[in-house]
C-alpha cells in the first residue's frame, strides 16, 4: 500500500479531512448507528451534512450506501469523503446546579447501565446550536465509563424513563431487545379532548422528512414504516384526556402523531398540533409526554429490571390544576 493510501486510511481525529478517510469498525463500536458513528467521528460538521452525505451516497459501508440507521459490525469498513468541518467546539461543561439535577435524576444504576428521570427541555446529545447534551454531560460526570452511550432515544421536550449503556455488551443487548419488541415501554400523555373509548390501537405507517437544517417531521404515509400504539384513558377531564400509551414500535415521534392522526394531539405539543383545542390547553407551552415506565432484561441474568419515573413537575401541576 501506497504511503498516500495509508494516510488515506489514519484516524479522523489526526488524518486529513481533504481526503477519504477509510475507518475500521473495532468491536467496541459494532451494533453503533451509522450517523451516530459518524457524527462522534465528524466533529465540527453540523449534522444536517452529515445526514446529506449519508443519503448521497457519499459514506459508504463496506463499499455499499447504507441508510442512517444502519447498525455497523466489528471490522466493517466505513469510507467517509472528504469534510471540511470547522474545529471540533468545545463540548459545554456541566455546571454545579446540572450535576446536581442529574445526579437526582438517577433511578436504577448498575455495572452495566443507568436509568434516569430525564428532565423536560434536555436534549439527549449535542448538535447543531446544542453544546452539551445529556450523554456528553453524563460523560463529564462518569468518565470512568468510556463506553457510555445512549440504549434510545427520548425527544427534548419529552420527560421519564431514559436508559444510558455503560457497557458495550449490554449496549448491544437491549439494541437486539428494542430491534425484536422486548422492551416494554409505557407513557403518560396528555391529550385535547375526550379520547374516543373504544380506540385502544392506532397501526399507521409513519414517514420521517428532513425540512430544513435537519429539522425533522414525521407523516402518515402508507409509503413509511409500520408503526402501532397502543392506548388507555386512565382520567379524564373537562377538555382533555390522560392517556397510558404503549408503544409497541420506536419510530421518531410517534405517540406524537399518532395522536394527531386521530385527532386528539398532546398538549404543548407546538409541532404537531391540532384544531379546535380549547384555548386556555392551546396556551401551554410544555409537551406533556412523560415516559412513566420501562421493562427490560439484562444479560445472564432472569430478572428484568422494571423502572418507573415521577412524572414531571410542571406536567404533573397542570394535571392537578385541571
Amino acid at each position: 500500500m501506497s504511503k498516500q493510501a495509508e494516510d488515506s486510511r489514519g484516524n479522523l481525529f489526526g488524518g486529513d479531512s481533504s481526503k477519504v478517510q477509510f475507518q475500521k469498525v473495532s468491536s467496541a463500536q459494532e451494533g453503533q448507528r451509522l450517523d451516530n458513528f459518524l457524527i462522534r467521528r465528524l466533529k465540527g460538521v453540523p449534522r444536517s451534512r452529515i445526514y446529506r452525505i449519508i443519503r448521497r451516497g457519499e459514506v459508504r459501508v463496506n463499499k455499499k450506501r447504507c441508510k442512517p440507521e444502519h447498525k455497523l459490525q466489528c471490522g466493517d469498513e466505513v469510507r467517509i469523503p472528504p469534510f471540511f468541518g470547522s474545529a471540533a467546539p468545545k463540548p459545554g461543561k456541566v455546571s454545579p446546579g446540572l450535576e446536581d439535577l442529574l445526579r437526582g435524576s438517577v433511578l436504577y444504576e448498575d455495572e452495566q447501565l443507568l436509568v434516569i428521570n430525564k428532565p423536560a427541555g434536555l436534549a439527549v446529545h449535542g448538535g447543531t446550536g446544542i453544546r452539551l447534551g445529556l450523554i456528553e454531560a453524563w460523560r463529564q460526570l462518569r468518565p470512568e465509563c468510556s463506553e457510555m452511550e445512549l440504549a434510545h432515544r427520548l425527544d427534548r421536550d419529552t420527560s421519564g424513563c431514559l436508559v444510558i449503556a455503560k457497557k458495550t455488551r449490554f449496549l448491544k443487548h437491549i439494541q437486539n431487545e428494542l430491534k425484536a419488541r422486548n422492551v416494554n415501554k409505557q407513557y403518560l400523555a396528555l391529550v385535547h379532548g375526550q379520547w374516543p373509548d373504544n380506540l385502544v390501537m392506532i397501526d399507521v405507517a409513519l414517514q420521517k422528512n428532513v425540512i430544513s437544517a435537519g429539522e425533522r417531521i414525521v407523516t402518515v404515509d402508507a409509503a413509511g414504516k409500520p408503526s402501532i400504539t397502543r392506548f388507555k384513558p386512565c382520567q379524564r377531564f373537562q377538555h382533555a384526556t390522560l392517556l397510558e400509551v404503549m408503544p409497541e414500535t420506536g419510530r421518531t415521534h410517534q405517540i406524537r402523531v399518532h395522536c394527531q392522526h386521530a385527532g386528539h394531539a398532546l398538549v404543548g405539543d407546538s409541532k404537531y398540533t391540532c384544531r379546535g383545542a380549547d384555548k386556555s390547553l392551546s396556551r401551554i407551552k410544555n409537551l406533556c409526554l412523560h415516559a412513566w415506565k420501562i421493562e427490560f432484561s439484562v444479560p445472564d441474568s432472569n430478572h428484568p429490571i422494571r423502572v418507573q419515573a415521577s412524572v414531571d413537575k410542571t406536567m404533573q401541576s397542570l394535571i392537578d390544576s385541571l
